[in-house]
């Protein structure tokens, strides 16, 4: 029993998004696609303990859900419509863009301009990425019942807009695509800060997910800088996964990484991508800046060798394009490297982020540096209280432990 829920635990990772994907096609409903997901995989949890796991189990989901699918819409005469269209599109598939790829189609439906921007990536984390509401409600820092009437307003939005399942056309991508970066990053770090202890193996393969989705954008869009920015982004940030928590458990700092663990291929690929854009001319966006930042650390041989001045620059040119509170809280980690920690802590003390956990281990790890121990254990309290897993939190607890005093 307990092997065959592993397997199920596993396939629902592997599987869903590629399930509810092929069924929103099939029968043109988020609601109806979500809703018997789950309930194949509830079956899958009943019958595959005494049937066995099935040879191919990402078919078998499929083809449960969407028999359930066919079921219901039978038994509500007012979706004959759509039963009939389902039916019609079981049997002959209907052309669906320059790339055949469900997920990808799901995404580019999820993030519609008619759609606003939140409620994009809200739905396409919970559609495509498979976070639970409470999850997502704690990405955006809000209550878990208004991010549900915020995804229930988003699919009844698709549904009454009749927006299409489709990639759309070259013409409409551009304007499209910044929503879909947004989410597929999103995504992205969903999986990558989950990679700690105790939710790698529910999250793990979101990172996979998102990189594979972004190569395909690029695909349909192999101009576009930011596209290129955001996947040298994410393979420069992937890189590093080896080595950023400890065989304990702990989560480990950039300055403290094994740089040997870090994957070359990745960052050679990262790099790469980096050269073509400055060579473009073009002038560099959100997500190149961003990678040219994390170009400079994958450069650097030891942290003692990173350009912290280049750093500062281009997060200097970042805040011009994002002036957010976490942009500057990031500018002022690398003042402190350049200009020294009280410079770095006057910068940090103004920023409204008093629920974010990074603000407040930056203010405890800025005044342990300045030798004010009772205020740092305080600013480390405060971020042990905030801290999203438990890597982060076993470094934390560390670092506050250190300090000397009562």
């Amino acid at each position: 029993m307990t092997g065959v829920g592993e397997v199920i635990t596993r396939v629902h990772r592997e599987e869903w998004a590629r399930v509810v994907a092929t069924l929103a096609r099939r029968v043109g409903d988020l609601d109806i696609a979500e809703e018997m997901a789950a309930e194949a995989f509830a079956i899958a949890v009943e019958r595959w303990p005494v049937d066995g796991v099935p040879p191919n189990p990402g078919g078998w989901l499929t083809t449960t859900a969407h028999r359930r699918a066919i079921d219901r819409l039978r038994r509500e005469a007012r979706r004959e419509e759509k039963h009939q269209e389902a039916l019609m599109l079981a049997d002959t598939p209907e052309p669906l863009g320059v790339i055949d790829d469900d997920r990808l189609r799901l995404v580019f439906t999820c993030c519609h301009p008619a759609l606003a921007m939140e409620a994009r990536v809200a739905l396409t984390l919970r559609m495509v990425g498979g976070l639970t509401v409470p999850e997502i409600a704690a990405a955006f820092l809000v209550q878990e019942t208004a991010m549900g009437r915020r995804i229930t307003r988003a699919k009844e939005k698709i549904k009454v807009a009749r927006i299409p399942y489709r990639v759309p056309a070259r013409e409409d991508l551009p304007a499209r695509v910044t929503g879909v970066l947004a989410v597929l990053y999103l995504i992205f770090n969903e999986g990558y800060l989950a990679s700690a202890p105790g939710k790698e193996a529910v999250r793990a393969d979101l990172t996979a997910e998102a990189i594979r989705l972004t190569r395909l954008v690029r695909a349909l869009m192999p101009t576009d800088g930011e596209v290129a920015g955001l996947l040298a982004l994410m393979l420069l940030t992937e890189a590093r996964r080896a080595a950023r928590v400890s065989a304990g458990g702990e989560l480990v700092t950039l300055a403290e990484q094994d740089r040997g663990a870090w994957d070359r291929a990745l960052i050679a690929e990262g790099h790469a991508l980096l050269r073509a854009r400055l060579a473009s001319g073009q002038p560099p966006g959100r997500y190149q800046l961003l990678a040219a930042i994390n170009a400079v650390h994958t450069d650097a041989p030891d942290v003692r060798d990173t350009d912290w001045s280049q750093v500062v620059a281009l997060y200097d040119h970042l805040s011009r394009l994002d002036p957010s509170p976490i942009v500057r809280l990031n500018r002022a980690i690398a003042v402190a490297e350049l200009d020294g920690p009280q410079v770095a802590l006057a910068e940090v003390d103004g920023l409204p982020l008093d629920g974010y956990h990074a603000f407040h281990a930056t203010r405890a790890d800025l005044l342990r540096r300045l030798g004010r121990g009772e205020e740092a254990r305080a600013a480390y309290d405060r971020a042990i209280g905030l801290a999203g897993n438990s890597a982060e939190t076993a470094y934390l607890v560390r670092r506050r432990d250190q300090l000397s005093g009562p």
